[in-house]
C-alpha cells in the first residue's frame, strides 16, 4: 500500500488542539489532564487497557461526550455548548464505531446517502454518486441494495466506514472499529483502513491492533487510567517503550 504523498502537518495551526482536559463519569475521573495536539494528516493509533479512557478521548473530539474542564478545539471551532459549534465539527468529523449502527430498515446505498442529503443538502443524485465512489473504495459497490441484516460483520463495518465518508470528512475517529468482528473479517476492515490512510486523512484510531499501527501510524499513544502515558513514532514505542506501564501492556498484547 502507498505512502500518503505527503506528511502531517504544513499548515501552521494543529487541526485538533486539546489542552487540560478533564471528565468525570459522576464521581470516576475517566480523563485526567489530557494535552494532545494532532496534525492535519497525521494517522495516531491509541492503544490502552479496558477502562483506560481511550473511547472517551475520541468522542469528547466531536462532542459525543462532553468535557467537564479544558478546551478541545477542532479546525479552529471550540467545543462548547453552542449547538451550531458542535454541528460544524460533527459534519467535519466521520466516526465509525465498534457496533456498526447501521439504520436495518434502510439499504446500504441510502444508509450512505442520508446524511449528505440531509445535513449537506445535497441532491439525491450527486450523494448516489459519491456513496457510489466510497462503496467501490471499501470494495463492496455491489452490495449498495442490500439492508445491513443481509451483509457479513465485515460487510457491515465497510459500510459504516463508506457512509462516514460520504460527508467528505476532515478527520476520522474510528472507535476499536474491528473488536466485534470474527477475525477472519477483521483483515478486509483493515485493508480498507489502510488504505484510506493512503489518501492522507487525519485519523485516530483506538485499536488493539498492532500490526496496523505500526504500518499505518505516525504516533502511537498509550493511556492507561485516564491519563497519557507515553507516545512515540512506532518503531520507538514498540522496541523502546520507556514507561513499565507500556512495557506490561505491550508484552501482554503483543503475546497473544
Amino acid at each position: 500500500m502507498a505512502e500518503a504523498q505527503t506528511g502531517p502537518g504544513g499548515s501552521g495551526e494543529p487541526i485538533i488542539r486539546i489542552d487540560g482536559l478533564n471528565k468525570w463519569f459522576g464521581t470516576f475521573h475517566v480523563l485526567r489532564d489530557i494535552d494532545l495536539t494532532v496534525e492535519e494528516r497525521e494517522r495516531i493509533v491509541i492503544c490502552g487497557p479496558s477502562g483506560s479512557g481511550k473511547s472517551t478521548l475520541i468522542r469528547c473530539i466531536n462532542r459525543l461526550e462532553e468535557h467537564q474542564e479544558g478546551r478541545v478545539v477542532v479546525d479552529g471551532t471550540e467545543l462548547t455548548h453552542n449547538l451550531k459549534n458542535i454541528d460544524a465539527i460533527r459534519s467535519e468529523v466521520g466516526m465509525v464505531f465498534q457496533q456498526f449502527n447501521l439504520f436495518p430498515h434502510l439499504t446500504v446505498l441510502e444508509n450512505c446517502t442520508l446524511a449528505p442529503i440531509w445535513v449537506r443538502k445535497m441532491p439525491k443524485a450527486e450523494a448516489t454518486d459519491i456513496a457510489m465512489e466510497y462503496l467501490t473504495r471499501v470494495k463492496i459497490p455491489e452490495q449498495a441494495d442490500k439492508y445491513p441484516g443481509q451483509l457479513s460483520g465485515g460487510q457491515q463495518q465497510r459500510v459504516a466506514i463508506a457512509r462516514s465518508l460520504c460527508m467528505r470528512p476532515k478527520i476520522m475517529l474510528f472507535d476499536e472499529p474491528t473488536s466485534a468482528l470474527d477475525p477472519e473479517m477483521i483483515k478486509e476492515v483493515l485493508d480498507v483502513m489502510v488504505d484510506l490512510a493512503g489518501t492522507g486523512m487525519t485519523m485516530l484510531v483506538v485499536t488493539h491492533e498492532m500490526g496496523f499501527a505500526r504500518q499505518v501510524a505516525h504516533r502511537v499513544i498509550f493511556m492507561d487510567e485516564g491519563q497519557i502515558v507515553e507516545q512515540n513514532e512506532p518503531e520507538e514505542f514498540f522496541n523502546n517503550p520507556r514507561s513499565d506501564r507500556t512495557k506490561l501492556f505491550l508484552s501482554q498484547i503483543l503475546s497473544h
